[in-house]
This record gives structure tokens, C-alpha cells and sequence, in this order.
């Protein structure tokens, strides 16, 4: 067998990868099906620094402001590239559904409010779901949710499982997003040399070919073009655009010249739902069918709900006279004439001052006379810099 190491590992590739996407496009309703444990639920989780651009919090708190991060045209731009322009994550509510019990009730402490890291303040609520049962049950909870990750899931899924797959998440619960993963079958040669089988893998419990798959309860490993002609196939049906590509090349290079012709380890896919008349009047018609084949099926049992709260002074900020003496005091306190706006977000009770709005804190660097913003393009809000001038 060749050795093949990944940096970062690849579940951690796959995650970036969904991440990212939930950033630029500024999901904040996440539905993780096939949560297991529940480590991207936990990353969720996380509190963002400040108040989101579309936080009714900081609507609260600034009379007009405008989001200077541009959408962009393709979820995939500069997908594990560029994360310096990404956004913060902001999200409301997410929920996982799952049918291992004990991985659910792994998934229910780590996304605990009392597993929370209480040095980071939290500015926005949120709402953590945990469901167990199948997928080809239907939640009402999950329905027209703004985005469903399914990440290594569908390969686990028995035929019956896989033909109610996009019925479902596309049809039944059509969310603006579905971004999925499943290993790629094209790239299983790159742990062999050529016309050698690989010893370490799991041959098709299913009998169909004689394909030797990474997982022993993988039923089936698509290969490159089979994963595209599905998603090509499920996404015509159910209204939604594609992109495919592929994440997770080898650290070293392949001793047989291999790797372009193989591509990455994982396939990716994210299905972005079209909201034009016709789609939707196509979808409607078919979610009807997907409802009644499957309406008697065991309902999904609620294992927990958590609740974050938010700081009690999100969306209320103090007089800018008030900030402008504490932001004054930092700068004598640390005896610096310019520092990052994180450095002075993170400072004493600046945030707290700012009630959560980091875009005050920039208006209040932007009015002072005694104060300089300097905008770094490219770089988050957070790395510009604020001069104290004289």
C-alpha cells in the first residue's frame, strides 16, 4: 500500500469547506443531518465577536448602517484560499438529526450552553436542536430551512435511504442550500500502486461490483463522474443549481504521476435552490408525492433543545462620550499609539461599551478628531488599526 497523509486532516477539509460556504453566504439556520457527535454543531456553537450585519440586535443599536462584505457569485470563490475576507458565522438556529442514540447524546453535551468557554461573551441567541431518527422521516422543523449539510452521509445510506435522499432535503424541506460530501471512488487508487487492489479497503458488502471500498459499512463510493450525474440528475429535478468539485490532495505526490487524473478524496457539492414561478410550481407538485410516501413513517423524537443567551447590553450601547473615554483610557493604559480594532474590541469593557456593534466602535473611531481608522483592504474588520493621533 502507499502511504497518503493529508494536512489538514480531511474531516477538517470537509468542514472548512462547508464553514466557509456558511459565511459568505450568510446562513444563519443550519440543519446538520447526520450530526453523529456533533463536532460541526459544536463549531456553530462558537459566539461570533461582535453582532451580525443582519442582527436584529444591532438594528437595534445603530440607526443605519451598511455591510461592506460583497455576496458572491459562486459559493466556491476562494473556497480554502481566502478566509481573510470571509464573514462571521451568526447563526440562530441549527439542529442535528442523527440515529445513533449514543453519538446524539455526545452531540447534546458538547453543544451545551454549560460547555460553553465563558471567556467569550456571546452578543446573539441561539437555538440548538437535537433530533434522532431517520432520514426518511419528515420534520416539520426542518422544512424551507435556509441550509442542510449532509457531510460523508449518503454512502452509509441503503437504497431505500438514498432514494428518498434528494425527495427529501431537496423536495420535502427545499432549503436555500444543501451542501454535501461523500468520498470519492476515482481517488481510492491513491492508496495503491497501479493494478494493485488495495489491501486496506472494504470490498462492496453489497455484492453489486467488485469495488473495494475506505469504510466497512460504506455501501456504495461514487466515482467522479457518477457523483456528478447524480447531482446533475437530483438537481434538475428539484429545482436547484450546482457546483461540484472536488477537496483533499495527498501531501506528497503521487510516485506514479496520478494525482490530476485522480483529484481530491472527497466530492463536494453545493445545490442552490432557484426560486423562479416554474421551479417552484415543479417542486410543489413533486413534494407532494415525496409526502405521501412517506407521511406514516416514524416521527423524529426531540432528544434536547439548548438555549444561548445574549448579553443583556446587545443592541444597547452607551453614549459615544462614554466609549470615547474608555477608548482613550486604553491606549494611555497600554501606553501604544495604534492598535488593531480586535486588540481594543477585546479590552476591558469596549465591547460591552459598544453594546456588541463593532461598527460603532469604527463610527466612533471614524468621528473622534483624537482618533485615525485605518481600513486594510482585504483584511477583516477586526485587523484594521486605530491610530491615536497626537
Amino acid at each position: 500500500d502507499v502511504n497518503v497523509a493529508f494536512f489538514p486532516p480531511l474531516h477538517q477539509q470537509r468542514r472548512i469547506w462547508v464553514l466557509d460556504i456558511l459565511r459568505r453566504e450568510g446562513v444563519s439556520e443550519i440543519v446538520d443531518i447526520g450530526c453523529g457527535e456533533g463536532e460541526l454543531l459544536a463549531t456553530l456553537c462558537q459566539p461570533a465577536p461582535w453582532l451580525g450585519p443582519q442582527s436584529q440586535w444591532r438594528n437595534r443599536s445603530l440607526a443605519s448602517t451598511q455591510n461592506a462584505d460583497d455576496c458572491l457569485a459562486s459559493m466556491f470563490d476562494d473556497v480554502l484560499l481566502n478566509d481573510s475576507e470571509s464573514r462571521d458565522l451568526h447563526p440562530t438556529r441549527i439542529a442535528g438529526l442523527d440515529i445513533d442514540t449514543g453519538a446524539l447524546q455526545y452531540a447534546a453535551e458538547d453543544t451545551s450552553p454549560s460547555s460553553a468557554n465563558p471567556q467569550y461573551t456571546r452578543w446573539e441567541p441561539l437555538q440548538v436542536s437535537l433530533w434522532h431518527g431517520s432520514l426518511d422521516s419528515i420534520n416539520p422543523s426542518f422544512v424551507d430551512v435556509e441550509c442542510i449539510v449532509a457531510t460523508e452521509v449518503i454512502e452509509h445510506l441503503t437504497d431505500d435511504l438514498v432514494h428518498h435522499f434528494a425527495p427529501v432535503l431537496l423536495g420535502v424541506y427545499h432549503p436555500r442550500i444543501l451542501l454535501m460530501t461523500t468520498p470519492s471512488y476515482t481517488f481510492n487508487a491513491r492508496f495503491s500502486s497501479p493494478g494493485i487492489r488495495d489491501p486496506m479497503g472494504h470490498s462492496d458488502p453489497t455484492g453489486r461490483t467488485d469495488r473495494v471500498f475506505r469504510h466497512a459499512d460504506h455501501k456504495f463510493e461514487w466515482t467522479v463522474e457518477e457523483f456528478a450525474t447524480w447531482c446533475a440528475t437530483v438537481s434538475k429535478e428539484w429545482g436547484y443549481i450546482v457546483e461540484v468539485a472536488s477537496i483533499g490532495y495527498a501531501l506528497d505526490k503521487d510516485p506514479w504521476g496520478r494525482d490530476k487524473q485522480l483529484g481530491g478524496a472527497s466530492q463536494v457539492a453545493a445545490f442552490k435552490r432557484m426560486d423562479d414561478a416554474n421551479s417552484r410550481r415543479k417542486r410543489e407538485r413533486r413534494i407532494r408525492t415525496a409526502y405521501a410516501a412517506l407521511e406514516k413513517k416514524e416521527p423524529h423524537r426531540l432528544v434536547v433543545t439548548h438555549h444561548f443567551t445574549a448579553h443583556p447590553q446587545a443592541g444597547r450601547p452607551h453614549q459615544l462620550e462614554e466609549l470615547g473615554a474608555a477608548l482613550l483610557r486604553t491606549f494611555e493604559g497600554w501606553g501604544e499609539s495604534v492598535l488593531r480594532v480586535e486588540d481594543l474590541w477585546f479590552s476591558d469593557d469596549i465591547a460591552v461599551l459598544c453594546g456588541g456593534s463593532v461598527e460603532l466602535l469604527i463610527e466612533m473611531a471614524e468621528r473622534d478628531s483624537q482618533l485615525c481608522l485605518r481600513r486594510i483592504a482585504g483584511e477583516r474588520k477586526g485587523n484594521w488599526t486605530i491610530e491615536l493621533l497626537g
